[in-house]
């Protein structure tokens, strides 16, 4: 064992810790010790967590699936693992077990007006007021997340632009769609719709923000401003 695993945690360089180093430098930068350090919290008075998880990791030969095979009892044989670090450790790799069982669901692929409608159509039906959505997409127009921006009267929903912009950074958006509903059941733009729309793609451009479509939507169907030349 090198001697900076012997020095309790506290005393590390904050750069060696194994919370501050997932913080300042990801969570790829962490061995597998250092993750589960930071599972159990803190080792015992003649070991540090680090120290103690490398010394758990060995005996199993240094393989997760090994690892995960242990039971609570177990894990509690080793000094300075109590019930509550041994559960956490479990839990943490019964977990990263059903995520390997999960198959990723499939995103929808929201590349034409047509498919936006027929995949949200149903937030706005017999709405009485204005209701904002906004779909962030990533490459390939696949949806990431669908957010409610704002709510408002019978013709006029405010719209916060930066908060538009800030989920789009951090969803990692490379395009949104902008959708809203007229409750009177016109399918025309207003002279606002138009304004924000135009706002809004002017702002996209300093963050390599795509504005792919805007819909306006009625219980009797919808208009796109990409399909009408106004993106």
């Amino acid at each position: 064992m090198d001697n900076l695993s012997r020095v309790s945690i506290k005393a590390w360089a904050e750069a060696d810790r194994p919370r501050e180093k997932l913080l300042e430098r990801g969570r790829r930068a962490l061995s597998d010790a250092e993750l589960l350090a930071i599972l159990i919290g803190s080792g015992s008075r003649d070991e540090s967590a680090v120290e103690l998880c490398r010394r758990i990791l060995y005996d199993q030969g240094n393989d997760l699936n090994e690892l995960s095979r242990l039971s609570v009892a177990e894990l509690c044989r080793y000094k300075g693992v109590g019930e509550a670090k041994a559960i956490s450790i479990v839990a943490a790799l019964e977990l990263g077990r059903r995520r390997k069982e999960q198959k990723e669901e499939e995103r929808p692929v929201l590349n034409s007006s047509k498919r936006v409608y027929d995949h949200i159509a149903h937030l706005y039906y017999d709405l009485p007021y204005e209701e904002f959505w906004v779909l962030y997409l990533s490459g390939g127009c696949k949806l990431i997340a669908k957010q409610l921006i704002g709510k408002g009267g019978n013709d006029f929903t405010p719209v916060d632009v930066k908060q538009v912009l800030r989920l789009a950074l951090e969803y990692r958006a490379t395009s949104i769609v902008l959708t809203h509903n007229h409750p009177s059941g016109s399918l025309k733009p207003s002279t606002m719709d138009v304004q924000l729309t135009k706002k809004l793609a002017e702002a996209g451009k300093l963050f390599d923000l795509s504005i792919n479509d805007h819909l306006i939507f009625t219980d009797a169907g919808y208009y796109s401003f990409r399909d009408d030349g106004l993106l």
